[in-house]
Order: C-alpha cells, then structure tokens, then sequence
C-alpha cells in the first residue's frame, strides 16, 4: 500500500502526494479554508457566492472559454463550498497535471469575478437555501446544528437570506483577497505520479500564489436542549446528537465500533428495534459526525405523528443501551463493516484524496490505512464494552420537526 508524503511550500500550501505507478490517471482535492464559519458577519453565505462566481471566468478567459479549457485536457471536476471549507477537486490524466494546475492557479489567482455574473449566482444560492423547505431532514438538522453550537459552526453552509441579498460585488471581492490564499490550503494528490513531479507542477503554477488563511473560531457548544419546529406534513422528522470523541483521542476507533454496532447494517441495533421489530419508521440511522476541535453522533428517524413518541423513546432507549455491553458477534460483525467501508474507499483515487486532504486539515497528517485497521483490530470485546461502560450516550441534543397539533412527544 502507497504511503502520502507531504511537504509544505514557503507560501504556506500543504502538498501531500500517494504515488500509485499502476494508475495511468490523478486524483486532486484542494482544500481551502474558506467556509460558513469564517464568513464575515451580515455576510453569511459569503463562501457560497464566491465558490460558484469563480467558475464565471478567469486568467482573461471568459466561463465558456474557462470551461472549455478544463475539457480539452479531459478534466472531471467538482467544487463546493461547505461549513469549514471550500473543496475543488478533479480527476484528469497524469501527463496533464502542470497544465490542469495552471487553470487552478488562474482561478486562484486571478479570477474574473464579473459584476454581471453575481446576480444568477446568488439567484443559485437563495434557491438552494429555499429547497430546505421542501426537504424535511435536512432542515430539521440544520436547525439541530444551529441548536447544538453557539458558535459559527451552527451557521447553514448555504448562508442566511438577509447575507446572501447583503452581498455586494466589492465586498465579495474584498472577502476573496481576505480569505482566497495559500497558507491554511492543503493540496492532495494520488495517482500515476510522483511527489517530486507533483512539487514541480506546483511550485511552477502555484508557487507566487500567495495570501494568508483567516482565523479559524474554536466549536462551542450550548447546554443540550430541545427543540419542536413546526412544518405541515404527513412525516415527523426526529434527530439526536450526543457528544462524542474526536480523531486524535486514543479511542477514537473504539467509539467508531460502538456507532457501529448501533448502526452499521440491517443487523444492527437501530435498525432492527425501531424498524425490523416494532415497524415504526421506514428510515432510522446513527452516524458519526463532527467539525475540527468536536465530534458527536448523530441520529435520526423519520416517522408519522402517531408514531413519533414510542420512535423517539425507543431510539433513546436503544442508543443509551450500548452502555449496558456489547456481544462478541456484535463486536466482530462491527469490525468487518467498517473495516470493509474503509477498504472499499481506498480503492478509489478519488476518494483517497478527500481523506488525505481531510486528514490533514483536522490532524495535520495523513493516516495510511495499516494504521486505521491497526487500531481497529486492537478493539478487543473487553475494552469496547469499558468504553460504552465510562462514556454512556446520554443527555442529546434533540429535534422534532413536523405537524405540532398532531405531534404528541414530550421533550
């Protein structure tokens, strides 16, 4: 299995490269440090806009042309802006790589950000922000986020109404110089290629790329509470979260294991009590969630009025449970579907990229996948259940979005 090697350049950009010589192509993900909780306030959805107006031309090319250019060298790219970070990632052929990088670097460096191309942009965004009310979980869960910290990371990626119409062209702009640099930017690379061609490439398109990371705000969060939101419907949407370790802490995988058990298949807790057993839900999950600096796991079912109170109690029941021990079979089958989740994304390039890229914004490193199944083996049955034992889910955060007047649950 390759190993990623990283190596930072003096204007301040993390280059992390896994060479695979049998791949005839290359993976890229470019991370920026631009997201909801660094955009500056009465502008949220700032990082939004200014994702989608990159694309509007740059390096003197107009979109069209800009666009043309990434598909004479056969590029396939996607980018998006989200609650931490901004994401432009590609996959291309490996001979292409110092010319695929120039356009990166014309973006970059010198986008266009014409006055004339904002307003269908932003037209995007507030479409975006409207389709939350035609989907029912999500909204309930950014609501959840927002109840869960009190600081920015409770922001909607896809910003507010009042920012978004806020957004002037000079103050995007001005934003961008602030927030659009170098230092605080990962770039990942896997492929048919090697790290000393990759810096190269790099140090040739990106190297004068200059410009200083904004200051990142620490998660805080509130007290766990709840919250009912009111939404015509024949559906109630309910969501959990319980504070849970974080990468880093030296039972992190432990815990992974433990969501695991809870909900890793159709064998597993959740999905068989709430759903197989007593037929109260069509979809109920739990899965691992979190921001640099905190983790939580998250849960959710989506259930009829009726329904909504046995649904949520016994959810709660089945989650805190966990602490009361785990089975040999539990813990076996656990370690099979996670490690075999793990495994099938190393497979692909892609995918490799946004966990390096990942990786190195949340720990500073790369984890190689022999030290992820290392720790996950060494999870014996002993020290899963002192695990669940010492750290019991309990006191969530919860949300219940649906139809108040029928919605009978005691929060």
């Amino acid at each position: 299995m390759a190993l990623a090697r990283t190596v930072t350049l003096p204007n301040g950009l993390t280059l992390a490269v896994e060479e695979q010589p049998w791949n005839p192509g290359v993976a890229m993900q470019l991370l920026l440090p631009v997201g909801a909780i660094t955009d500056p306030e009465g502008l949220e959805g700032a990082a939004n806009l200014l994702e989608g107006w990159l694309w509007k031309g740059a390096g003197g090319r107009d979109a069209r042309a800009l666009a043309e250019a990434f598909d004479d060298l056969g590029v396939r790219r996607g980018s998006g802006a989200g609650l931490e970070y901004t994401t432009l990632g590609a996959s291309f052929l490996a001979g292409q790589l110092e010319k695929v990088l120039a356009l990166y670097a014309d973006v970059l460096m010198r986008p266009a950000l014409p006055d004339d191309a904002l307003e269908p942009v932003r037209q995007v965004a507030l479409q975006e922000l409207a389709s939350l009310e035609d989907q029912p979980p999500k909204k309930m869960f950014t609501a959840l986020r927002r109840a869960v910290f009190s600081s920015p990371h409770g922001r909607n990626p896809s910003g507010t109404l009042e920012g978004l119409q806020a957004a002037t062209p000079e103050a995007l702009r001005a934003d961008f110089r602030r927030r659009y640099g170098a230092r605080g930017a990962v770039l990942a690379l896997a492929g048919g290629l090697t790290l000393e061609q990759a810096h190269a490439a790099v140090e040739a398109t990106l190297g004068a790329w200059d410009g200083g990371e904004p200051a990142m705000p620490g998660p805080a969060v509130s007290r766990p509470h709840a919250l009912r939101l009111e939404q015509p419907s024949a559906q109630v949407q309910i969501g959990l979260v319980y504070p849970d370790v974080s990468i880093g802490h030296p039972e992190f995988y432990t815990a992974r294991l433990a969501a695991q058990v809870l909900s890793g298949g159709m064998g597993a807790r959740l999905f068989a009590e709430v759903r197989e057993k007593r037929g109260l839900v069509y979809s109920v999950y739990a899965s691992p969630n979190g921001v640099k600096g905190y983790s939580y796991l998250s849960a959710y079912a989506g259930t009829t009025p009726e329904r909504a109170p046995e649904t949520l109690e016994v959810m709660q029941q089945v989650i805190e449970q966990l602490a009361e021990g785990v089975s040999a079979e539990e813990l076996e089958r656990a370690k099979v579907g996670l490690r075999t989740a793990l495994v099938m994304q190393e497979e692909s390039a892609r995918a490799r990229v946004v966990s390096m890229a990942r990786d190195l914004y949340i720990i500073a490193r790369v984890r190689p996948l022999e030290e992820i199944e290392a720790e996950i083996a060494a999870v014996d049955l002993e020290r899963l259940n002192r695990y669940v034992a010492a750290n019991p889910y309990r006191d969530p955060w919860t949300a219940v979005l649906g139809p108040v007047d029928q919605t009978v649950v005691s929060l």
